[in-house]
């Protein structure tokens, strides 16, 4: 019989490695290295369950219906609409962001207003203290709300105390600074983060109760601590914005009881953050006249259309080496653009430098932008402005050509409403004629560059 091979992991970083050694290869951290033992090294026979018998799992097949389940609203609309449609029990909530994003106001709002609807919500902070959480709750105008406060980092107490006070939201400020007593390595080491995450989890789901747990970022804008712990939880949040900018975006990136990629935006203020209902007008609320290089693109973020602006200057360049800088975009897809460009319309960049910007510190990824990118870049370079009236949006192939994109009314339809008459998009956009607008319908760059831009 083959002898089972033994597996050793590293408590920072969660490396693999079938050998012991002193210094993680992965890290270069020394004595963290450990076997990690498995539940069995054979089949669920009797022999390796060490002689018990399980009991036979219910089954169902895929046509059993079961009713949807309930949602506590939390009186926050845009918080509504990323958790799908409210709060529902017994759910894991992941949510990150950078330092000074504002997690905590967010969620002590949130905190607040949960138990103003009747539910009883606990709110255990491992990095401030019971004081300074209340001098917040004071600024906030929510020194008298129902909210439960407790000050600690043993996992084993909070548990405790949940246990006892049998509460319906828990939240955890932050999951790195739990520490579980039966975990050989420090708070925010990978294993205790592991250890806390699962311990909380399960927790909520063997008593209903709904957890909250604030994740730090690392410089990358990715959580910190193993990606187990989004495949534990039921949904992961981000909070996003820029320190400079007033508004915030919370984002959905995983969601088992609702979309994905959906979006809520709130504004920073004196008092907290406020709910944005209209965010395409905030986006473009401070778009000036006209101007060469500013183009507004008419987007999705999950269900909602949002449009926001472009921003592309080009110059020559006083370097061997032409810039290329990109904020609020993928900097791989501009290269793309750029080649395109020069490849099927005979534009060259070369010797330019190329900056492209995303107004206000919001952040585009879906592939309708590429029109509005190659617009901007045009109009920055000839020197020609968009007229103001005007949305872009479209997707651009390597062959030049324009395809269509998804919710094409949805996008129009936004449009329309915060003024816009006119639309450049690619030709055979499904319900495009319906939208009462003028509309430009292109079949592949060249036709674009040669009509809009007078080349070609």
């Amino acid at each position: 019989m083959a002898k089972a091979q033994k597996n050793y992991v590293c408590s920072k970083c969660a490396a693999v490695t079938t050998k012991w050694s002193g210094r993680c290869d992965e890290c270069g951290e020394w004595n963290t290295i450990a076997e990690e033992k498995p539940l069995s090294t054979s089949g669920p026979t009797k022999k390796s369950l060490g002689g018990m018998r399980g009991k036979p799992v219910p089954l169902s097949d895929l046509s059993t219906k079961d009713a949807p389940p309930p949602r506590t609203s939390s009186g926050i609309a845009e918080l509504d609409r990323v958790l799908g449609g409210g709060l529902v029990p017994a759910s894991a909530i992941l949510v990150g962001g950078d330092p000074g994003i504002g997690k905590s106001t967010l969620l002590l709002q949130a905190a607040a207003q949960f138990a103003l609807e009747g539910l009883k919500v606990i709110y255990v902070s491992g990095e401030e203290s019971a004081a300074q959480v209340r001098m917040r709750a004071q600024r906030l105008g929510l020194g008298g709300a129902p909210v439960k406060l407790a000050a600690e980092t043993n996992l084993r107490d909070i548990l405790t105390t949940m246990e006892a006070e049998e509460p319906d939201l828990v939240i955890i400020d932050s999951i790195q600074t739990m520490w579980a007593d039966n975990v050989e390595s420090a708070p925010g080491s990978v294993s205790q983060v592991r250890a806390a995450a699962h311990e909380l989890t399960t927790f909520a789901k063997t008593r209903g109760v709904s957890v909250v747990l604030v994740g730090h970022v690392t410089k990358d804008g990715q959580l910190a601590g193993p990606r187990v712990v989004e495949h534990m939880v039921d949904t992961v949040l981000y909070f996003e914005g820029e320190r400079g900018h007033h508004f915030r975006l919370l984002r959905a990136v995983k969601n088992r009881f609702g979309p994905s990629n959906e979006i809520g935006v709130f504004e920073m203020t004196g008092d907290g953050l406020r709910e944005v209902k209209n965010p395409s007008a905030l986006f473009l609320s401070e778009r000036d006249e006209p101007a060469p290089g500013s183009v507004v693109f008419a987007g999705i973020e999950g269900t909602r259309p949002v449009l926001v602006e472009f921003q592309a200057l080009v110059a020559p360049s006083p370097h061997a080496q032409a810039r290329r800088t990109v904020v609020g975009w993928d900097g791989g897809r501009l290269a793309m653009i750029l080649a395109v460009l020069e490849s099927r319309c005979s534009i060259p960049f070369a010797g330019l430098d190329v900056y492209l910007n995303v107004a206000g510190g919001m952040k585009v990824s879906e592939p309708a932008a590429d029109l509005a990118v190659a617009t901007a870049l045009l109009s920055a370079r000839e020197d020609v402005a968009v007229p103001k009236d005007c949305v872009v949006f479209g997707e651009l192939s390597l062959s030049g050509s324009l395809r269509p994109v998804n919710q094409t009314e949805n996008r129009l339809k936004e449009a329309k409403k915060l003024g816009f008459s006119s639309a450049i998009l690619p030709a055979r956009s499904k319900a495009a004629e319906k939208s009462g607008m003028s509309l430009r319908q292109m079949t592949d760059l060249v036709n674009f560059v040669g009509e809009v831009f007078g080349a070609g």
